[in-house]
Parts: C-alpha cells; structure tokens; sequence
C-alpha cells in the first residue's frame, strides 16, 4: 500500500514537471504557438503573460484602476509601475477596456482575437490570415509570423507596425503613419490628438474632432517639422537605441525633433508618448537600479501647449478652461471662479457657468442702464482667451472696457491688453484657448450674474413683483377678509407654479430614455437643455438645430438634437401634435429617431436624437474621400429609409427635402435619415398631393416648377442626385467649376468615360462594373419624366444586384453638356 502511495506521488510530480516543461516550451525565447491563450482575472492585478526572452517586456492583460476593467498591453515588466506601451485600441467598449474573465487566443485566421466571458469576439489584429506562430522580443514588439521557417520572418502584423501612443527604441514612424493619443489617462478609447509624418514628409502634432478623433477631421497642427520640401521631404521618423529621434530626408540629411545632453547612457530604457493632453514627450529609466526608481523627462514638444496657433476647437483644456504650463511641459487646466467642470471625473474638459448666462431674448435683455446690479465680473490676472473676439477697441482703459460688455447682451468677457496699446477684446460663451501665463500682459473679466441677485431667471422678475403686489394689496384691503383669502390664495399657486417650474428648468425628469420617448417639453425646458439655444449644430429648410442635453435616471444624461421650427403650415395645435406622434411611432434603422416635441404658443420645436459624425454632406465633400466601402454601404442605407416612409410606414411620408445635410451619420457611419417628419404627411390611399415647392436647388424634381401632382417620385429624384455625389464626393450644384452634377454624369456615360466620374478614386476604380451600375441607377432615377422614374423597391432591388439595370435615356434631352479631357469643362446649360 505504501509503495502504490509512492508510485501515485511519482506520477503526479512526473505530470506536474510534464506541463511545466511544455509550457516552457509553448513560451521559449518569446516564441507564442497558435491556440495558446490568456485570460483577464479579477483576482490579480496583472494576469498570466507572455514574457520576452530578457523579461523586460510582458505581454497580457492589465487591470486599469479605478476603471472596472483590463486593457490587453505591453508594458514594461521589470520596473515597480510597469508601464504600458501599447494596447489593444479597438474595442469597442466605453473606455476601451474588457470585463473580467475576457480572453485572448492567437488563432491561424485572425491573429490575436479577444472575446468577452460569454464568447463574443471583442477586437482582432488580422481580419484574415495564415498565421504560423507569434512572438514578444526584447525591444517591446509583438508580431505574427506567416506559415514558414523560423527564419524567413514573414511578418503578417506587429505592434511596432501598429502602434497607439508610445514609441520604443527602434520603432520608427513610416509617411501616413500616425500615433493616437488615449482619450484620459485610464480611459484607452482613441483620444484628439495625433501625432503623424505627412505624406509630403512633414511631422505633425493634430488636434482632431473630439466628436470624430478622425484624421480627416484635422482643427489644428499644433507643432510642426517643416521637413515637406518637395525636392526634400521626410522619408521616416527614427527613434533609434540610443534615445535620439530625428525625421530621415530623401537625401539622407537628418531634423532633430528635439536637440539633448550628448552624453546620455545607454543604460536605459526610454519611451516617447503621446499623452492624452497633448503633449509629446521622451522619458528614460535606469536600468537594474532599485524599483521605485521612477521615470525622467528628457524633452517635450510643443514647448508650451497652452498657446497654439490655431483658432478652432480647443487644444489641452476644454471650453471655458483655463490653461497653464506645469512640470514637465504638461498643462494644467483650471476652471474660472463660477464655473465648474462639466464631468467632475475629467479636468481638462469643459467647464459650465453656475449661473445663467444673458441673452439677447427681449425679456432677459437687461443692460447696465437698466439695473447696474444684475451682472458683475470676475478678474482673471495674467489670463488671455486669443481667438473668438468678435469686437476690438482701441485706447479703452479698463472701466470703459467692461462697459462695452455690460452694455452687450452678446458679450460674455472682455480681455484688457494692460501692457501695450490698452486694446479690449469682446468674447463669446463659449470661451475657447483660455491661458494664464506668469508674464501675460493680457486681464480677462468674465460676465457673471451676480449672486445678489435671486437665483431664478431674469424673466421671473416680473413674478417677483407680482408677488409683491399681491401681498401690498393683501395689506390695503385688509379690511375685507375675503379679498385677503383670494389673494393670499393666488400668491401661494403663483409661488408654487415658479416653484415647479424651477425645478424642471433644473432637472428634466427622472425618465429612462425609453421614457422620453414623445415627451411634450415646455420651452423653457428646452432652453435649459440647450443653454439657451447657443450651440448651433446647422441649419435647414424648416429651422435651425441647437445641440441639447437631457438628464434622464439617476445624474446621467443624454445628448439630444433640438430643431426650432419656421412656422409651419398648421391648422391649429391638434393637428401638429397628432402629425408628429405619428411620426413618433415610426422607427427604422435608417430614420433619426425622435425623442420628443415642444408646441407652446408660437414655438414649435422637435427633438431627437444626436448623432456624433454630422451630415453626409461633411462625410462626402472632403479630402482626401471616405472610402467606398463606407459610400455604397450608405448609399445602401438611404435607399432603404426612403422605401419605409414610402412603402412600409403605416402612413406613407414624402420627404421633400432629401439631401446630404438632412442625411446624418451615426458613430458607426451608418446613414439616418433626418426631417422626415417635416414634409407633407400622406395616407396610405393617397397617391399625390399639390402643395408649395419645397427642397433644395439641386434636388428638386422637375414636377415641382410645373404646377404637377406632387408623388413619391420626388424624392426617387432626390435620391438619384445624392446618389451621384456618393459616387463622385462632389456637390450637386458646383458653382466654382459652373457644373450640374447630374448633366455632367449623363454624358460621360453616353460617351462611355465613367472614369472621369471617380478621378483618382482608385478604390471605386477598381469596381467599375458597381461604379457603372449606380451611375445608370441614378441616371433612371433623374428622369425628367416621372413616369419614366423607378420606384424605391425597385431602385433597392437595382442597389442590391437582383434586378438588371438596363441603359437609361437621356434624362433631359433639351441639356446639353460636355463631358471633355479635363473632367470639368461644362458647355452650355439650359434647364427647361
């Protein structure tokens, strides 16, 4: 019996060594085999991890604190904060990160492939692939190798090829490649600023779209080499062993980013990083030293990020944010007396006034002249807000400064110039580039409402002295009893209306967003949900939209889109209710859906959801294009919105105004049609409608100048036209180069130069046979004759490829125009 004990002890110190040893081997020198895997674990702050050969580099997951998650990273592993260097940027989460219990697996087709607890794929590295083998080196870099021998380093992907925010020694920068700042310091979403080598060899610091952080939507280079001599540009930016980073040229001259001490060791490690304010920074760590040994800043650039050179957007700071130069070249960000931070949790973001800021509504507009002690300034020393004046003087001292603004119901600060020409500066809410330098020469007052005053809105003074007119009247009829009771009555219901008022304008509701849903607003909740309609987000036939937030459960909120109305044709208020409750219930993928309304007295506004990536018309007409992919999948997208208000709602709905600006785009770059619900309303038995022209010029249907029956053919036209800006990016109506689009695609189909419509588009080039399909689906589409038009079913049909597309006529035979070498050379035009 004891020896069988002895021969079971045996074997399972045999087994044990066993896998020891072949996890040893799975692991040798770095070297990772397809299907081993790693799982993210809340009980450990670091996870299991694939070391490189040296154990400087790990490679696994991370737990990021105070977040509830983990990060799949790089880091280095043998100092005490194990620094990140790189991470898994793609998922698609709030903060970028994964929950407990995800897991990473290198697989043959997709690379390093992450899924959630339940099995769902997260993020990938390749999209498809043969993939052999993965290894972490010694420098920091992770890469997939192609089936083959250990030697013929086929690289299928790598980390230094697709970096985040920090570059390690001999990871370089290759033209149009970029590095992407993190969105907050615990936050690894793709943050606003980029760091990226041009095509034409020029280093670049961006500020982008908060909205977007697309490298298409560019508000400012913030620093810049200057390596883009056509005769000499930049080919690569190196940062080689020994720490030096420098932009190699075409003829091998070198531009130091940044000159340092010649005698730095060796004996280091080093990273340079993006940081999420902004700053591009190089710091080293000694080597085999005691572990709290921390990091050391060698340089930075910009030299100082509080003041750029470029008027849009906002650089380290957020709006109303004040910005000063701390340690290491890194911003501080502050906001002023009587504004807070707009999300506590983030310091460099936006910062609110505590108080209600003027407005130029004739009952808010309140000027010194009629009551001094309504607003007062706040002094900001050595603080200057350089862009967004709308106003100058010259040889102004301070109080006659601060008169101009008080006397301004559009201003909301003044800047004083206290050094040179005694020059003052009017400002707008929001206040952007904010800077506090120790030698400024500039002094900011900002506008606020003066807490001596009551804290309810400047219109509620009127109640005020109503309630003091009930109560002197209370007192001189004393002698009636009655007349006290009916008195004191009212100012109790007057007090407790302003009382309930206060308290939406204050919160809209504890309602889900479900909830929301159709909610009648009063103005004024609206007004508090836009900031007293500031922040314009465009313009339109039927109004103007105002950027809103609504605050559902809890302290959360939701970003809203809020369109103040034109007045439209109504026969009384029942009418307009009912029609937008009707287009309330409607609900497609492809439609904006719409939240709620507002009808009080002459205003009449709809409010919907917001979505993050604009109009199509932003999307398209840009440089360099969107790509293909994205177009047909929107071109898609719109076709199939406009069937379902034709054809599948349970009242059909002619749009009468289809155009890329009331095409929006959600974060996905997924199409919503907008405005829907504006035009005329049909029943499903009608078949047409006379009423006003309608639409844009462009896209206007040729049966609206004719006195004709109005159709759904109208917006089949529409269509056609956006149609053809999709696939050419280029606008429907070109003033600069006198060309209808629609004119010019007829006839460089006719004369078979299909080329001509996609220029240097070498995507869609590469799928002419589609290309050539939408250009004759648009070209029916466009038919004068609407007769001759298709409907929707059938231009989805066409779309999707089921239904032939046979070659259209001439959508309008009494247009000539000629389609020439030159793309754009028009002839004579003559619309009928």
């Amino acid at each position: 019996m004891g020896s069988l004990s002895c021969i079971i002890i045996y074997l399972v110190l045999v087994l044990q060594l066993q896998t020891f040893f072949v996890f040893s081997q799975n692991i040798r020198n770095g070297s990772v085999p397809v299907g081993e895997s790693l799982t993210a674990s809340e009980s450990q702050q670091i996870s299991s991890s694939w070391r490189s050969p040296s154990g400087d580099f790990a490679f696994g997951f991370r737990k990021i604190q105070p977040n509830d998650g983990f990060t799949l990273s790089i880091w280095f592993d043998k100092i005490s904060d194990k620094t990140i260097v790189w991470h898994a940027q793609a998922v698609n989460t709030t903060t970028g990160l994964v929950p407990d219990g995800s897991k990473v697996i290198l697989t043959a087709d997709g690379g390093l492939v992450i899924t959630d607890p339940r099995g769902q794929e997260l993020w990938r590295s390749l999209s498809g692939g043969s993939v052999s083998r993965g290894r972490i080196t010694d420098e920091g870099n992770f890469v997939l190798f192609r089936d083959g021998s250990e030697d013929s380093d086929v690289v299928l992907w790598s980390t230094f090829e697709n970096p985040t925010d920090t570059l390690l020694p001999n990871q370089n920068i290759e033209v149009g490649s970029n590095l992407s700042s993190r969105r907050t310091e615990t936050s690894f979403k793709k943050g606003r600023f980029s760091l990226r080598l041009g095509d034409d060899g020029n280093l670049q610091l961006l500020t982008l779209n908060a909205e977007t952080v697309s490298e298409s939507d560019i508000y400012s280079r913030y620093y810049e080499s200057n390596t883009n001599d056509p005769n000499n540009p930049g080919i690569r930016l190196i940062f080689n062993q020994s720490g030096y980073m420098y932009v190699l040229q075409r003829n091998n001259s070198t531009f130091v980013v940044k000159e340092r001490d010649p005698e730095f060791s060796s004996d280091f490690y080093r990273r340079a990083v993006l940081h999420f304010d902004g700053v591009f920074a190089e710091y080293y760590h000694p080597k085999g030293v005691e572990e709290n040994s921390g990091w050391v800043f060698a340089w930075a650039v910009p030299d100082n990020i509080c003041g750029p050179d470029d008027a849009l957007g906002n650089t380290a700071c957020g709006y109303n944010n004040i910005c000063s130069l701390g340690n290491n070249q890194r911003p501080k960000c502050e906001c002023p007396e009587r504004f807070v931070l707009k999300d506590p949790s983030n310091e460099y973001g936006d910062c609110l006034p505590d108080f209600e800021m003027q407005t130029c509504r004739p009952e808010n507009n309140q000027t010194a002249n009629s009551d001094m002690n309504l607003y007062e300034f706040i002094t900001l020393e050595k603080t200057n807000w350089p862009f967004g004046d709308y106003e100058s003087y010259a040889n102004y001292d301070e109080e006659r400064c601060k008169a101009v603004c008080l006397n301004d119901c559009l201003c909301a600060a003044v800047v004083f110039g206290t050094n040179r020409d005694l020059k003052c500066w009017k400002k707008k809410f929001p206040l952007s580039h904010g800077e506090r330098a120790p030698r400024g020469d500039s002094d900011t007052f900002i506008k606020v409402r003066n807490r001596a005053i009551a804290d309810g809105p400047i219109n509620g003074k009127r109640a005020k002295k109503l309630d003091w007119l009930i109560i002197t009247c209370s007192v001189l009829l004393g002698t009636s009893a009655f007349a006290i009771f009916i008195l004191l009555a009212l100012y109790r219901k007057n007090k407790a209306s302003k009382e309930m008022k206060k308290n939406q304008a204050r919160d809209i509701g504890a309602a889900t967003a479900n909830e929301l849903n159709m909610r009648v607003f009063t103005y004024g909740e609206l007004a508090a949900a836009t900031g007293d309609f500031t922040e314009e987000l465009g313009r339109g036939a039927f109004g103007i939209v105002y950027k809103g937030f609504l605050k559902v459960s809890g302290d959360s909120e939701i970003t809203v889109a809020v369109k103040k109305l034109d007045r439209l044709d109504q026969d009384n208020e029942k009418e307009f209710k009912n029609e937008v409750k009707v287009i309330g219930r409607i609900h497609h993928k492809n439609l904006v859906r719409l939240i709620g309304f507002c009808n009080e007295g002459q205003s009449q506004m709809i409010v919907y959801e917001f979505l993050p990536q604009g109009t199509l018309a932003n999307f398209l007409f840009r440089r360099p294009r969107p790509s293909w992919e994205d177009r047909r999948n929107i071109a898609m997208g719109i076709a199939r919105g406009i069937l379902y208000l034709h054809e599948e709602c349970s009242e059909q709905i002619i749009h009468c105004d289809l155009k890329p600006q009331n095409i929006l785009l959600d974060e996905y770059y997924s199409p919503r049609i907008s405005d829907f619900g504006l035009a005329k309303l049909l029943m499903m038995n009608q078949t047409y409608t006379l009423t006003n022209i309608r639409g844009t010029k462009g896209y206007v249907a040729p049966e609206w100048f004719r006195n004709s029956p109005i159709t759904s053919k109208v917006d089949v036209y529409s269509y056609g036209v956006m149609l053809l800006e999709i696939l050419c990016c280029k606008k429907a109506v070109d003033l600069v180069d006198n060309v209808i689009l629609i004119d010019w695609a007829y006839d460089c189909f006719r004369h078979g130069r299909l080329e001509d419509l996609t220029e240097d588009d070498s995507e869609a080039m590469d799928d002419m046979e589609t290309v050539e399909r939408y250009v004759k689906i648009a070209i029916w589409c466009i038919q004068g004759e609407l007769r001759m038009r298709p409907n929707m079913r059938n231009v989805t049909q066409m779309l999707e490829g089921v239904t032939q597309v046979h070659d259209p006529p001439n959508p309008s035979p009494y247009i000539t125009f000629t389609c020439t070498d030159d793309s754009m050379s028009s002839g004579s035009v003559s619309l009928v």
